[in-house]
């Protein structure tokens, strides 16, 4: 038996502005947990507060694997781009259960601060 759930929610993401006060990167990521024996593929869609959803933005994860995808870098969104200090958030469904974790890091200020967001989860 594998764990987690196939459809994931988290509703506040807000990419912070890229300040550096240090070697850390302000950036927001998802952590998506596979322990399944079968690669996963997940579909991720963005919704936004003043625009239409981007949807269907596919990413694999491997068998067993644990794969961190940072959400302002494009290349990890296959070309989406969320922009910086714009709310959104996040639907994530996957053809098998998995674990999704969000985290931001954020350095607009000289003590930086990591948080977890909390999703949450259905079948």
């Amino acid at each position: 038996m594998t764990g987690g759930k196939n459809i994931w929610y988290f509703a506040d993401g807000y990419l912070p502005e890229k300040k550096k006060h240090g070697e850390m990167e302000a950036h927001e990521a998802l952590m998506v947990f596979n322990t399944s024996p079968k690669a996963v593929t997940v579909e991720l869609d963005v919704y936004f507060s003043d625009r239409p959803p981007v949807k269907g933005i596919v990413i694999q994860v491997g068998a067993e694997r644990v794969r961190s995808i940072r959400l302002d870098d494009p290349a990890e969104l296959n070309g989406t781009v969320i922009p910086l200090l714009t709310q959104y958030a996040l639907r994530v469904r996957a053809d098998h259960p998995i674990v999704v974790q969000f985290g931001r890091l954020d350095t607009t200020q000289a003590a930086m601060s990591y948080y977890v967001g909390v999703g949450w989860s259905e079948d």
